[in-house]
């Protein structure tokens, strides 16, 4: 399919794919600003940021947003990672000059005192919301603790104390800093005319500031090591993760580290899975790989009754050991390659799995994303590069984290 790329006079990043066959197309504004970006006293202020860009502009308000969005019938939200805040939308093709006047509209908000306040009390439940969601929090708190002073330590909603002293002074100089055309990537893809959108793209956004935003702390990290328990009352299941160090998003290596965590780790089929979830040892549990830039970790996790914590812990550990003195099996790599496969291409057939796939490639590693080019990736990974990872990234070199009743693991 045809990328397009074009850089606009005040710094905004422009890239798109257009798919001739496709009936929809879907548009993105990606803000390379989130959690990793604040200081101590703005912790939490991208999320609420997020949501204050539907509170309304001097052309409309919240209301006319939800409605302007709805009477196209688009599919449109927003979301705020350690990196990134998005906002987007789906549309057919003939309502995409709407979708992207909207979308172009709330990156400039009015930020009123009044919605802030209002607002604020939304985040500040959202915060009592997610610390009821034990899984969530077993992140969090192992993030926290992996992390220590690294900024992707930070957490993305912030704290009851941060959030309650923010100020909307505070946010519109964040807002300020981070929101200025050179540090925001348009990406688009499905059916639209490329030179048409890039023209409308210069006109609404002619007036957004230039300015340079960067990002510090940009070094690897590796965890403290150890077993640590934060106990929760109330919660009938432990949750335990297992961090180790990994590739940043950058490294050639992450293929090979996404296919290794889909062996070690997958819902089905996987060593994890016969170890622990086929036997009912646990209710659920995982490997995945979290890449970031310049930094990146691999987490292996698992729920499960409380007295049942410290031998399910013993057989991750054996697992992983295993892994890394003797590598998987070619079997087990056939089979993650050929999930892998199915994965990128079911989910490059949506314009909205393009838009996303195109926006990662590029905020990253400055490169176009081609479903083809992802399937060769995959497929060169060997044996051999996935012992090149196991040898630079140990992954029974753990810093263990227990979230629920109890009060330690061991």
């Amino acid at each position: 399919m045809p990328f397009h790329t074009r850089l606009l006079p005040n710094g905004l990043q422009l890239i798109g794919e257009t798919i001739p066959s496709s009936r929809s197309v879907s548009v993105g504004f990606y803000v390379k600003t989130g959690s990793r970006d604040e200081n101590v006293p703005e912790s939490g202020v991208s999320h609420f940021l997020e949501h204050m860009l539907f509170k309304g502009t001097p052309r409309r308000t919240a209301l006319d947003v939800n409605r302007d969005f709805d009477r196209i019938g688009a599919s449109y939200n927003a979301y705020t990672s350690e990196e990134i805040t998005a906002y987007y939308a789906s549309v057919l093709p003939e309502y995409l000059p709407t979708a992207v006047d909207i979308l172009a509209d709330i990156l400039r908000p009015s930020l009123r005192d009044e919605d802030f306040d209002t607002e604020k009390n939304v985040i500040l439940e959202e915060i009592k919301m997610y610390d009821d969601q034990p899984g969530s929090m077993a992140w969090d708190n192992a993030k926290r603790i992996y992390y220590g002073g690294h900024s992707l330590g930070n957490s993305i909603l912030g704290t009851n104390a941060s959030v309650t002293a923010l100020t909307r002074d505070a946010m519109r100089e964040y807002f300020g800093r981070r929101y200025v055309a050179p540090n925001i990537l348009v990406s688009v893809a499905g059916q639209f005319d490329w030179t048409a959108f890039a023209e409308l793209l210069e006109r609404v956004t002619a007036t957004w500031p230039a300015g340079a935003a960067g990002r510090s702390g940009l070094i690897g990290h590796t965890g403290p090591g150890g077993v640590h328990a934060v106990a929760k009352e109330g919660l009938s299941q432990e949750h335990v993760l297992c961090l180790g160090s990994s590739v940043p998003a950058e490294s050639p290596l992450r293929y090979s580290a996404t296919t290794l965590a889909i062996a070690i780790g997958d819902d089905s089929g996987s060593r994890l899975h016969w170890e622990l979830v086929d036997p009912g040892l646990v209710e659920s549990a995982s490997c995945g790989v979290d890449t970031s830039q310049a930094c990146g970790l691999l987490g292996t996790s698992f729920s499960c009754d409380p007295e049942s914590a410290a031998g399910n812990l013993d057989i991750v550990r054996k697992v992983l050991g295993d892994v890394r003195k003797a590598n998987i099996s070619a079997d087990e790599l056939a089979q993650a390659k050929n999930k892998i496969a199915s994965r990128v291409v079911r989910y490059s057939e949506r314009p909205s799995g393009r838009m996303r796939a195109l926006a990662g490639a590029w905020l990253y590693n400055a490169e176009f994303s081609d479903p083809d080019v992802e399937l060769a990736r995959y497929d060169a990974v060997s044996l051999g590069s996935i012992r090149d990872y196991l040898d630079a990234h140990p992954i029974d070199e753990l810093t263990v984290v227990g979230y629920g009743p109890l009060a330690g693991l061991e």
